[in-house]
């Protein structure tokens, strides 16, 4: 027996237990794939192996007002969640643990161009309940299963964390994108892949049941240290990877460049504005997204060739990528 979709009604035969099942994974799903019964119940048995574990690990927040969660990723007591919860540094927030215990946390640095930001518990008498991260984002491919923890409407005592399981829809450099069902409460709390292991943050709950963004961790491993001594970031350079200053639009037979940085890799090599970046390293491109994925995917001091059309004809321009600017 096979499912080309995955509903509600398959609540039951899975028998996950107060788990909410999104109305339908199939957008995630490649293009004609379908979804045998043994491999949902071999995912409900991995679920099942670590969801104690990361439930004890999600935390509700309230903080200026409104309901929030987060996630321990730290025995000492460091917390993930989303900028938008903690609104700025040295802030004192209630942090509600899975067994019902208040603590205050204090809420630590943010990066707002992101939506990511920590908050520190107080020094434990023991270790806190935590979770690991997963340190290899670019793992994370589209149709991955995946599943989100959060508390909807704020901290339920009798509830306790809700468990939604989902597909990964859509991947970028910082952010991604499933169609696990959230809701008002959920922000700052926790993706999980199907090992327990933490991929996003929950950061935009849109009304679309697939259309929720989570802050992916690579803004975390990136600003780590400069977030935990309090810092603000306010921007980021194009891309997470390597750094080239220009921004574009859709043009006839490419990208035209609308602006250039000053003193950035795409000014020293001497493109201008109004150039049409045909494609880069031999590759076409269709979207700016296309040429901002293809940044993102380099590092630093990494050498790229374009395929520049202007007034002037055609030629091939080497550019050496920089290192992202902070803010």
């Amino acid at each position: 027996m096979k499912f080309c979709q995955y509903s509600r009604r398959l609540l039951p035969v899975l028998g996950l237990g107060g788990l909410l099942l999104s109305p339908s994974l199939s957008p995630a799903a490649p293009s004609g794939a379908e979804t045998s019964l043994e491999e949902l119940l071999s995912l409900q048995t991995q679920i099942q192996s670590v969801q104690e574990r990361t439930r004890k690990a999600l935390v509700a927040i309230e903080c200026g007002g409104g309901t929030a969660s987060g996630v321990i990723v730290s025995p000492n007591g460091l917390i993930f969640t989303a900028a938008h919860v903690t609104g700025e540094p040295n802030r004192k927030v209630k942090v509600i643990l899975s067994d019902g215990r208040t603590v205050e946390g204090t809420s630590l640095g943010l990066d707002t161009a992101t939506d990511s930001a920590m908050i520190q518990l107080p020094a434990p008498a023991k270790a806190w309940p935590y979770v690991s991260i997963s340190r290899e984002t670019r793992e994370v491919k589209v149709g991955d299963w995946c599943y989100a923890l959060g508390h909807p409407g704020g901290w339920d005592v009798a509830r306790g964390p809700v468990l939604r399981i989902g597909r990964i829809v859509k991947v970028a450099a910082n952010m991604l994108q499933s169609d696990c069902v959230l809701m008002g409460g959920d922000s700052g709390g926790a993706l999980f892949n199907p090992q327990g292991d933490v991929i996003g943050i929950h950061s935009q709950i849109w009304q679309g049941r697939d259309q929720n963004l989570h802050v992916s961790m690579a803004p975390f491993l990136r600003a780590w240290e400069v977030m935990k001594k309090g810092q603000v970031i306010t921007a980021w350079a194009q891309g997470s990877g390597g750094w080239i200053g220009l921004s574009t639009e859709a043009a006839e037979g490419g990208l035209s460049i609308r602006a250039i940085a000053p003193d950035s890799p795409a000014m020293k090599a001497g493109l201008k504005e109004g150039d049409v970046i045909m494609s880069v390293n031999n590759e076409k491109l269709a979207a700016p997204v296309d040429f901002s994925q293809a940044i993102r995917n380099r590092t630093a001091g990494q050498l790229i060739t374009l395929k520049i059309r202007s007034p002037h004809g055609e030629r091939f321009v080497e550019v050496k990528l920089g290192q992202r600017p902070e803010q």
